[in-house]
């Protein structure tokens, strides 16, 4: 059975600025520790300072003192990247701010493409605007139909409050629409200040947003086929 050594800490507070009772802190140094606490001893590196009032340090100490269980071996699950072939895709795409969004989409298309996605594999479908993507999204999931879902939108911040509206709902949809139907929903909705920021995420500085999406969608698509598979 494997163990693990642990180390005894006291943590000790030391003035750091010219306001504090100096005979009152020495007077706490000299009953020290008063607070005490055991940690795994690779995890023995421990300091920590605040920048106003008062500061705290830490004095390591070895400590005998008892034996943990340690776990030897944890399974880990993840989704691959290496190959999407077989899997089926959805890709909602608002038509607002189309600029945008068909440059988003066609950098999910080129992901999918290189990651062996037969184009009759995915469908996509054109919603109004970003506000409407969340409910084409759960009626897609439910359908059974798809291993994951991509959703793009643009929302570009104007004069008013409109903007905040649409991105809570578009946000609030898409993770919705995943936790309804039980399918993945990837969320590709821009939402930048400004006409220029979002051009940066369409391939310019930033890269492509739709692209980045596209690989989260195959990897969360990986994850629940081979790992997180509802029980039929």
């Amino acid at each position: 059975m494997a163990t693990t050594a642990f180390v005894e800490f006291s943590v000790v507070v030391r003035p750091q600025s010219n306001f504090v009772n100096t005979s009152y802190l020495q007077q706490l140094h000299s009953h020290r520790p008063f607070l005490s606490l055991s940690i795994p001893k690779s995890a023995a590196a421990l300091s920590f300072t605040q920048s106003q009032g008062f500061g705290c340090a830490i004095e390591r100490q070895q400590c005998d003192r008892g034996d943990f269980v340690q776990i030897s071996a944890v399974r880990e699950l993840a989704g691959s990247l290496i190959s999407a072939q077989g899997h089926r895709f959805a890709i909602v795409v608002a038509r607002f701010n189309d600029l945008i969004t068909k440059k988003l989409l066609e950098g999910a298309l080129n992901t999918f493409k290189s990651y062996s996605v037969r184009e009759e594999n995915i469908d996509v479908v054109w919603v109004p605007g970003s506000f409407e993507i969340g409910v084409a999204a759960q009626q897609l999931g439910k359908s059974r139909k798809y291993q994951s879902i991509l959703c793009i939108g643009a929302v570009i911040r104007g004069d008013t409050s409109h903007y905040d509206a649409v991105v809570n709902a578009a946000t609030s949809g898409v993770l919705s629409a995943g936790l309804n139907s039980g399918t993945p929903c990837i969320f590709g909705v821009l939402t930048c200040d400004t006409l220029e920021q979002a051009f940066d995420r369409v391939g310019g500085k930033a890269g492509n947003k739709g692209a980045e999406a596209a690989l989260t969608a195959i990897e969360m698509a990986s994850l629940f086929e081979h790992h997180l598979k509802p029980l039929q």
